[in-house]
C-alpha cells in the first residue's frame, strides 16, 4: 500500500463508522419529512462536490417518489418554482449550514423555518444536514 491511498475507515473504525449509521434511523423519528430529507442530503453532496453521495441520494430520492426533473433542477432550486415554501426554507438551512458563509443571516433563515416546521423538526433538519456533510468528507476522503 501506497502512503497515497486512502484509509478505509469502515475498516480502521468499525465501531464508530457503525454508531455513524445508528444516528440516521434516531434522526428520522422526529418528523421531517422524507422528500426534504432527501433534498437537503442531495443538495449538500451537490454543493461538497461528493460524487458518491450525489449518485446514491439521487437514487434514494427516486426510489421513494421523488421526480427526475426535480432532482435535475435542484442545483438551481431559488431559480425555479418546482419547490414549496417548506422545501425552499430547508434548502436555504442546508446552504447556510454546508458553506458556513458568514453573509448568511442564521436568524433570518431561522426564522422562515419557523414558518413551516416545528423546532423538533428544524433540529431534525440540522442533524441530518450535519450528518450528510460528515458523510460527505468521510467519503470524499475514500477515494
Amino acid at each position: 500500500m501506497s502512503n497515497r491511498d486512502a484509509v478505509d475507515y469502515r475498516k480502521e473504525l468499525p465501531d464508530v463508522m457503525q454508531s455513524l449509521m445508528g444516528v440516521h434511523g434516531a434522526i428520522n423519528t422526529h418528523g421531517l419529512d422524507r422528500a426534504i430529507h432527501h433534498l437537503v442530503q442531495l443538495r449538500a453532496s451537490q454543493i461538497n462536490r461528493c460524487g458518491y453521495c450525489v449518485e446514491m441520494h439521487t437514487r434514494e430520492a427516486r426510489a421513494d417518489g421523488e421526480t427526475s426533473e426535480r432532482l435535475d433542477r435542484l442545483i438551481v432550486w431559488e431559480e425555479l418554482d418546482d419547490f414549496n415554501e417548506p422545501e425552499r426554507a430547508a434548502l436555504a438551512w442546508t446552504e447556510a449550514l454546508t458553506t458556513l458563509d458568514p453573509r448568511f443571516d442564521r436568524g433570518t433563515l431561522r426564522a422562515r423555518l419557523r414558518e413551516h416546521f416545528t423546532e423538533e423538526q428544524i433540529a431534525a433538519l440540522t442533524a441530518t444536514i450535519a450528518m450528510i456533510n460528515l458523510w460527505n468528507r468521510i467519503n470524499i476522503a475514500s477515494h
